[in-house]
């Protein structure tokens, strides 16, 4: 089967309730200079002057543009951070990235998980392998509780040519392909943003899940 991406990519299916919190994953080496910074920078921005909390990992590069893009206009920040003693090559808590509330966890897996527990919309931006560990976690997962999946907004035309390749060689269910959008600037992430915010607000539905999954779904 032949899938069009394009920038309409989407399927409207989502629980009642409203949009709060919004994660972004990124790279971590990300420079000032770099498009995926500026992109998170004036996403976050956006997101936060809507009234949107950001989180994040607390540490540099994308992490620390969302949170200084938040803060440029008096947004709040989460961050979700890890502090290791042996994982050399581990970014950790970056002193620059200012965050309201700080959620310390004892490994690397504990603050994807609890990244993805306090994000209601996962903003993900270009990145390395810890980035495509946070994504492939959370497509895994909305795929998994699809209809009241927590959507992802992929940020940056790369990920035309990343999905594109992931359909041709990999086994990608029909389902896996409508749990996300991808957006080429801010303004068509804040659209989205709002967009799933009127869907949610129209749905009425009695699922039900228990405690140990709720924080996974919206």
């Amino acid at each position: 089967m032949s899938i069009k991406l394009t920038p309409q990519t989407k399927k409207k299916v989502f629980p009642q309730g409203k949009i709060e919190r919004v994660a972004f994953f990124g790279f971590a080496d990300s420079l000032p200079t770099d498009p995926e910074y500026k992109l998170a920078y004036e996403t976050a921005k956006l997101c936060a002057a809507n009234g949107y909390t950001v989180v994040d990992g607390g540490g540099p590069g994308v992490m620390g543009a969302a949170s200084s893009g938040a803060k440029s206009v008096g947004g709040k920040t989460i961050g979700v951070t890890f502090y290791p003693s042996g994982a050399t090559n581990f970014e950790g808590k970056s002193t620059s990235n200012v965050l309201d509330e700080e959620i310390v966890t004892k490994n690397y897996l504990e603050r994807t998980m609890r990244l993805l527990e306090y994000g209601q919309v996962y903003m993900i931006f270009n990145g390395g392998t810890g980035t495509i560990s946070e994504f492939g976690m959370a497509w895994a997962m909305a795929r998994l509780y699809f209809g009241h999946h927590k959507p992802l907004i992929l940020c940056g035309k790369q990920w035309y040519e990343i999905i594109a390749a992931f359909t041709r060689n990999l086994r990608i269910r029909d389902e896996e392909l409508n749990v996300f959008t991808i957006v080429d600037s801010a303004e068509e992430a804040l659209r989205e943003l709002e967009s799933l915010n009127v869907d949610l607000a129209k749905r009425t539905d009695d699922f039900e899940i228990n405690d140990d999954e709720r924080p996974f779904v919206l």
